[in-house]
């Protein structure tokens, strides 16, 4: 896993190295200098480039970045020196423009001399290159401070940080990538982000002599008359069984059992009562699907009394790995979140940005300023795990923080939230930590949209169904 740092998780790592360490700020910035250089090196054979610098320690790299790069035969090197805003030099023609205005303690909004710096490099039609922190983008909440420079690779000094990824700093990073410098980072509370290995090791080697009894049983419970398809998509990605469940059940109201009968054979069919459209609390209905050691709860049921009670029996009885989403998260907004502290299973709630907030009371704005710790608030309250979805989702179980990078704009799409149910569904039979296990499947699920859009050469045409189809790619890359 690779760590995500807060601006003060990032500070104190500085104050330690420095302080305790002995190693001096003149050293760390030489470090930087040579780290940014190396990359660069490594992209580019040479070509115009235009250092612009601030005040700041994040100018002081630049400005040895200067130094090393005019040192190296095919580079051709200008400083802008935003202190005496020279604005002549945007006049030039620049291959690669490096961005060392601000770094991430930036707390204000960008106005002046900076922001007219900001809007020069953006304009440049330069290859873009950002040290640390896109300039202009808060450092933690990744939100746009008035202005902020639009990279197209971001090389983060030491470790990524949270204002990379969250907001609108996953727009304005383009690609990113971090170069250790020797600051000592002690601490494992901070976020972190998955990646191929780390998710890889939820899909080991199977014995040949292994039955489906050895991989698990998964239900799905959800649809009514007004909204079958999304617990179709659901089922469609439990029912080829691409996450490697060995049973799929799928549970739907009786009115539209006979709509989705034999639509995938692989699956057991079950119907539930229903008041006509949407199910009704039933304990007799509910008890065999209890037997299953995973069920995905919610998705296009329906916000009914109906609904909340069938939720608010498995959360109080069932004693496996309990997913909720869509209306089963509308339901305890709506009729009260008291069962999340009664329960007796382990819950896993997914709630997008607008559920999230009708679930927890908050504005939209807020929970977009602070993701991560409301996040974390919540979990810990109800004692649940909790993925927020977002563009980069933020997965906690009250203590431990992943974000979750992989994934595309085509994914904001209907249905792909209730693919996302069912493929989690699927994931939770492993035994591993529950929190980790969603975080490695909201990747999984983020790496096979990116694929789908890859297939399609574009993010407009990608469909929930196209989601599910790249699956078995998306594991391959994982695992290969």
């Amino acid at each position: 896993m690779e760590r995500v740092l807060t601006v003060a998780e990032m500070r104190e790592a500085e104050r330690y190295t420095e302080s305790v360490l002995g190693l001096p700020e003149s050293t760390l910035i030489e470090r930087a200098g040579v780290a940014l250089a190396d990359e660069i090196i490594k992209r580019f054979a040479g070509g115009r480039v235009l250092v612009c610098v601030g005040r700041g320690n994040n100018g002081k790299d630049g400005k040895t970045l200067a130094k090393i790069l005019s040192a190296r035969h095919g580079f051709s090197v200008s400083v802008f020196n935003a202190e005496t805003a020279f604005f002549k030099l945007f006049d030039k023609k620049f291959d690669i423009i490096v961005d060392c205005l601000f770094g991430t303690g930036l707390n204000r909004e960008v106005t002046g001399r900076y922001k007219t710096a900001i809007e020069k490099i953006n304009e440049s039609g330069a290859f873009v290159i950002s040290c640390d922190i896109p300039s202009g983008i808060n450092g933690d909440s990744g939100k746009v401070m008035g202005a902020a420079v639009k990279a197209d690779l971001t090389i983060a000094v030491q470790e990524y940080k949270t204002g990379l990824f969250l907001g609108d700093g996953i727009e304005y990073s383009g690609e990113t990538v971090a170069r250790d410098i020797g600051i000592s980072v002690w601490t494992e509370n901070c976020a972190h982000k998955i990646t191929d290995k780390d998710a890889a090791t939820l899909f080991p080697e199977r014995k040949r002599t292994s039955n489906k009894g050895d991989f698990g049983r998964v239900a799905v419970v959800g649809g009514s008359k007004s909204y079958s398809g999304s617990v179709i998509l659901s089922k469609n990605a439990l029912s080829a069984y691409k996450t490697g469940a060995g049973y799929s059940q799928i549970a739907v109201p009786e009115c539209i059992f006979n709509g989705v009968m034999g639509l995938d054979p692989e699956c057991v069919l079950t119907a539930l009562s229903d008041d006509g459209n949407s199910v009704k609390f039933d304990k007799d209905a509910l008890l065999p699907l209890m037997r299953n050691d995973a069920i995905a709860f919610g998705m296009g049921m329906g916000v009914t009394e109906g609904v909340y009670d069938s939720l608010r029996f498995l959360l109080e009885n069932y004693n496996g790995r309990l997913l909720i989403d869509a209306d089963g998260l509308n339901a305890l907004a709506k009729f009260g979140k008291e069962p999340l502290k009664n329960k007796k299973c382990q819950a896993v709630l997914t709630p997008h940005i607008g559920e999230f907030c009708r679930l927890s009371g908050k504005e939209k704005e807020e929970v977009l300023n602070n993701p991560v710790e409301l996040a974390k608030d919540f979990a810990a309250e109800y004692g649940v795990t909790l993925l927020l979805k977002n563009a980069v989702s933020v997965i906690t179980d009250g203590k431990a923080v992943y974000l979750n990078v992989t994934g595309n704009c085509g994914m904001a799409k209907g249905g792909s939230g209730d693919v996302l149910s069912g493929l989690l569904a699927g994931m939770l039979l492993r035994k591993e930590d529950l929190g980790f296990t969603v975080a490695a499947g909201a990747y999984l699920f983020g790496k096979a949209g990116d694929i789908a859009a890859k297939t399609h050469g574009n993010t407009f045409t990608v469909t929930a169904t196209d989601i599910i189809s790249a699956m078995p790619c998306a594991v391959r890359e994982i695992i290969s």
